[in-house]
């Protein structure tokens, strides 16, 4: 039973993961469930502690439920073009419908106010609901209290306070509020949930909802009208272009790698992560997907991020970048369990923080040197300031690259010769030499090339085995890894090169179960964690690249639209799938979502 005792569906009480939608106002996020329950939501910002994070504990974890008093299916859609949330439901006597959606704050003011919008409409016959506001605040650790007050519900906290307005009256009891109400054909009943601070109170009226979700409507259509992309899978494709900018921190920036935080990996298992920050290269992809589809803004605003949140420096060991930061551009974010939520499903621990942000991954300077040189290519060029920090960076590279690291999948079973990492070590100082001799710009030219050479022939040398005909994981064994799709889309090898086509049979045979890639097999590469893992996503969408590119167009296709069937509902994906095909792993991911962009891309391309 949830907290209220209201039953919900799902094995012991969770929705399953992809049963969710995601609404937000580019500085946090909420997850509301088919079943019409918010049950992820943390205020004000996507690193805050959460107030309902029953999907992390169903019993203690809070959430806002919302929906028919009486037997009814539901569906979930997205009002077209737009990242407004609609929950149908479907009863014996009426039809209603839930439209949830975070107004766009464009007055500085506003965005102290930070609201969150449930409509609830009824467009056939007559249909009872039921309510129960249960928020659980400071990860369910922080005591709260409830009281009325000019008829507002006013939830305090140590370290936050909520309103809510209604237009329904609601019953509260000191800690959280219910309501049951009846709406007849044409009418609506409004919830609105604000933090609290020093602007005048709101009431959220019929009235004032209408125009705001209007509002809401009009922004998201109009950010949309950008793009650029005209080709064939233009609905999944604008959909995942939603999504990465819902996953964008206005005020800086920055592009979280999720939204939520310990959603398991294998269920009952401990790969629970905090992806709620920004990690340099998933950005770093990201502006380089959204580029493509013409959105220069976001580029240009996570460009903004690195130059003010930042700082180049550090030691010959750890670098000049880390990996990660938080959306402040923080470099601190110690990783601790919270012991009193029982995790998704039971998977413990439940993290928040994330302590891979000590590693050593030296793939983000190549990730992030190329969206700086897309960025150039297809923005604006870059200033002489930020020249200057390429250089900083490149230098750092032709004195490091042959470092081991613990490379892309952040594994935690020591560092190793990555072929990944030498791969992008290549990328970064490829890339600078491309925008110094197009920009005419000053720069060690030489010295980079000859870098830039010893990789390629130690990838070519070291990185290959003669045994399988592939490239390999990494220097010291014969463990093939899908990081390696990336190699003909950086440009380091042609796509029909006789060594990358024998690679992509290799992967085919032995990572590739019916279109869905595995990273890795832990199996024969221990990653320094226990269990296994679902296959992943990026990984799926990089195999059909690599097919298109290899002249495999048909295949290319099949797979692409067999990935397509694994997306939830609304087109969503989390970073894996499970072998049932369920997702596991936060949600939705952003890595996801931009290679999904960059394989529809491309398969456009190919295709004609």
């Amino acid at each position: 039973m949830a907290a209220g005792g209201f039953c919900r569906s799902g094995g012991a009480g969770y929705l399953p993961i992809a049963d969710h939608g995601l609404i937000g106002d580019l500085r946090t996020v909420a997850l509301v469930g088919t079943n019409g329950t918010i049950d992820w939501y943390c205020c004000p910002r996507f690193d805050a502690p959460s107030v309902f994070a029953s999907i992390l504990d169903a019993d203690r974890g809070g959430s806002f439920e919302l929906a028919a008093d009486v037997p009814a299916r539901t569906k979930q859609f997205y009002f077209p073009d737009t990242n407004v949330l609609i929950t149908r439901f479907f009863a014996a006597d009426g039809v209603a419908e839930i439209q949830d959606f975070m107004p766009i704050a464009d007055d500085s003011r506003e965005v102290d106010r930070h609201r969150l919008i449930r409509r609830v409409v009824c467009v056939r016959g007559t249909l009872p609901f039921r309510v129960l506001v249960a928020p659980r605040f400071g990860y369910a650790s922080q005591p709260h209290t409830a009281r009325v007050q000019d008829g507002r519900t006013i939830f305090e906290s140590e370290g936050l306070s909520l309103i809510l307005t209604t237009s329904v009256p609601v019953d509260c009891d000191g800690q959280d509020v219910r309501s049951e109400f009846k709406l007849h054909e044409g009418e609506q009943a409004v919830f609105a949930l604000d933090q609290a601070c020093d602007l005048p109170a709101r009431s959220c009226a019929v009235v004032e909802a209408e125009a705001e979700f209007a509002a809401t409507v009009k922004y998201w259509r109009r950010w949309l009208s950008a793009s650029r992309y005209r080709g064939r899978w233009r609905e999944v494709v604008h959909r995942s272009a939603l999504t990465l900018k819902l996953l964008t921190y206005a005020p800086t920036g920055g592009i979280v790698a999720a939204p939520t935080t310990s959603l398991p990996e294998q269920l009952g298992g401990e790969r629970n992560w905090d992806y709620r920050y920004v990690w340099v290269r998933d950005a770093a992809f990201c502006v380089y997907a959204l580029l493509r589809l013409g959105f220069t803004e976001e580029a240009e605003a996570f460009m903004g991020f690195l130059s003010e949140h930042v700082t180049l420096s550090g030691d010959g060991l750890s670098g000049p970048l880390q990996i990660m930061y938080g959306i402040d551009g923080a470099t601190e974010l110690p990783e601790r369990e919270l012991g009193h939520l029982e995790g998704y499903q039971g998977s413990a621990p439940v993290r928040v923080g994330n302590a891979a942000i000590g590693q050593l991954q030296l793939d983000i300077y190549g990730a992030l040197i190329d969206s700086i040189y897309l960025y150039d290519k297809w923005g604006k060029p870059i200033s002489s300031g930020r020249w200057d920090e390429v250089c900083t960076l490149v230098d750092w590279v032709c004195e490091n690259w042959d470092k081991p690291d613990e490379g892309i999948w952040e594994t935690r079973g020591g560092r190793k010769n990555f072929v990944y990492s030498r791969l992008m070590c290549w990328v970064a100082i490829e890339r600078a030499m491309r925008v110094a001799i197009h920009r005419g710009l000053p720069a060690e030219v030489p010295r980079w090339r000859h870098a830039r050479d010893t990789i390629y022939r130690q990838i070519m040398r070291d990185g290959w085995s003669s045994r399988l005909h592939a490239f390999v994981q990494h220097f010291d064994d014969e463990v093939l890894d899908a990081s390696v799709l990336m190699m003909p889309m950086a440009k380091f090898v042609s796509p029909t090169d006789p060594k990358w086509l024998s690679t992509l049979d290799a992967l085919g045979e032995q990572l590739v179960s019916d279109s869905l890639v595995y990273r890795y097999d832990p199996a024969v590469s221990p990653d320094g964690l226990r269990g296994v893992e679902g296959t992943f996503s990026i990984c799926s969408f990089w195999y059909v690249e690599a097919l298109a590119r290899a002249g495999r167009v048909d295949e290319a296709r099949l797979a692409f639209e067999k990935m397509l069937t694994y997306a939830n509902h609304l087109g969503l994906y989390a970073e894996q799938i499970g072998h049932t095909g369920e997702q596991l792993g936060n949600f939705p991911q952003a890595f996801t979502h931009l290679a999904l962009i960059s394989a529809a891309f491309n398969l456009d391309q190919a295709l004609g």
